[in-house]
């Protein structure tokens, strides 16, 4: 089995969700469920259906957490230093046309959030920036043509 590189802090999240899945909202549908069976005729029962349908997508989801938990590599980006751009690392960057700085840290496929600053090492921007050091300028292709960075900050903590 392919292990999936991670932060401590992705792993932790993964394992949240896992716990408040089998703790909370498991025994919450299977309730939902009993509730539903008890008014009658199962077959036009909408809140029946409705009940499966997301005992379904519980479970789905908590055998995808329970595979990516087993298979994490975690990786400490405190533990690394330097100025090339590796898994981990939070990278200052500025867009070379605009001039508009912005930050993200490079993270595991399941760990990214955009909004949070966290892409993913299997994306374009990330892809473009390992082993890149500062001072280095990176092209990236995005759908208005392609966008050039300057490397301008890496940091692991």
């Amino acid at each position: 089995m392919q292990k999936s590189p991670m932060t401590a802090q992705g792993l932790k999240r993964l394992e949240d969700e896992l716990r408040q899945l089998k703790s909370e909202e498991r025994p919450a549908v299977i309730r939902a469920i009993a509730e539903a069976r008890s008014h009658g005729d199962l077959s036009e029962n909408a809140e029946y259906h409705a009940a499966r349908e997301r005992q379904s997508f519980i479970e789905g989801r908590v055998l995808e957490l329970e595979s990516l938990i087993s298979t994490a590599e975690v990786i400490d980006p405190t533990t690394l230093s330097g100025n090339r751009i590796q898994f981990g690392a939070t990278v200052e960057l500025v867009d070379e046309e605009t001039d508009k700085e912005s930050t993200y840290q490079i993270v595991g496929a399941h760990e990214a959030d955009i909004k949070q600053h966290r892409i993913s090492i299997s994306s374009p921007l990330a892809k473009a920036l390992i082993g890149k050091e500062i001072g280095d300028s990176v092209s990236v292709p995005a759908p208005g043509g392609d966008r050039t960075y300057e490397v301008l900050k890496v940091i692991y903590k």
